[in-house]
């Protein structure tokens, strides 16, 4: 997983997998395969997800330190196996002004599948919060844990 900051309101986080993109795409959307691959910390309690425009998802983890955290937004934009717009809070965060979007991208690869994730935030430090928050890290354990379940996938 390869993370940038090409501007000073957003994040890029780029991965391949090796699976063709409309399997990705399920396993990103489907809440039962969600679960499966989201909540690398510890316990998913909560994976709502309302696929259409204008419809809300709704993620809550228990860490494995008894942490809660959760995660909400709402559909922008959903082209099936190809691209997912959508707005992303951290329930634990104030929010101010517009929350950060996310603009999620599911492109053929040699390998399989690119996808990309653009983070837009509303300012540099919104961004500068986001990037330090261990997000990073806690995105690499995901995507090592959606590589294994695509595997069973196929």
């Amino acid at each position: 997983m390869l993370v940038t900051l090409p501007t000073d309101e957003e994040i890029l986080v780029s991965r391949e997998f090796d699976a063709p993109r409309h399997l990705v795409f399920k396993a990103w959307t489907t809440p039962e395969l969600v679960r499966r691959w989201w909540s690398p910390r510890g316990e998913m309690t909560v994976c709502d997800i309302d696929l259409r425009v204008g419809g809300a998802w709704r993620y809550v983890l228990v860490l494995r330190d008894g942490t809660e955290v959760a995660f909400n937004g709402e559909f922008r934009e959903i082209v099936s196996d190809e691209r997912l717009v959508h707005t992303e809070i951290y329930e634990g965060a104030p929010v101010q002004g517009e929350p950060p979007i996310n603009i999620v991208t599911f492109e053929a690869s040699e390998r399989g599948t690119r996808v990309e994730i653009l983070v837009r935030c509303g300012s540099k430090e919104v961004r500068d919060m986001i990037a330090t928050s261990g997000m990073e890290e806690g995105m690499q354990e995901q995507m090592v844990q959606l590589d294994e379940l695509l595997a069973t996938l196929r």
